[in-house]
């Protein structure tokens, strides 16, 4: 084998090994925001024209980043089925570079049974353009009792 093939050879498979590290790097997008963790909710003052109230838990919540932005999920958990018109309702970004939202819903029209947990989850869903993920360090989605966290 000529001295240039396996030079070639040789620089082809660094380049391959090398792209791992990308993978774990901040470079890519695709790390820009971690898992979810527990976080204490944030009470922020402003007027409160949303009539629905809180889900009851947010299970989990997930940031994935996408071109042009990102898709914010969560999942969270109802006292009783059937309820409907889920949506994370965003609240001004503090002094703190911190974006909430804040998960609600509403409650259902009739009286409805308590089943299984599974069956009582709710998932929701909101893109994020760049523009208005720039000056955000951290995605909070808080529910009545608890807070889920994500950080850059």
């Amino acid at each position: 084998m000529p001295l240039s093939r396996r030079l070639f050879a040789l620089s082809m498979v660094a380049a391959l090994a090398g792209c791992g590290g990308f993978r774990d790097s901040r470079l890519n997008p695709r790390n820009w925001f971690g898992r979810s963790k527990p976080r204490e909710t944030i009470v922020l003052p402003t007027e409160n024209r949303e009539t629905r109230p809180l889900v009851d838990v947010v299970l989990s919540m997930s940031v994935e980043a996408i071109p042009g932005g990102a898709i914010v999920r969560a999942r969270g958990q109802t006292p009783t089925q059937g309820w409907w018109q889920a949506e994370l309702v965003p609240m001004p970004i503090d002094d703190n570079e911190v974006l909430v939202y804040e998960f609600r819903l509403q409650p259902p029209v009739t009286k409805t049974d308590v089943n299984t947990p599974q069956s009582r989850q709710v998932d929701v869903a909101i893109y994020i353009s760049d523009i208005r993920l720039e000056r955000v360090r951290e995605i909070v989605v808080q529910g009545a009792t608890n807070a889920r966290s994500a950080r850059r």
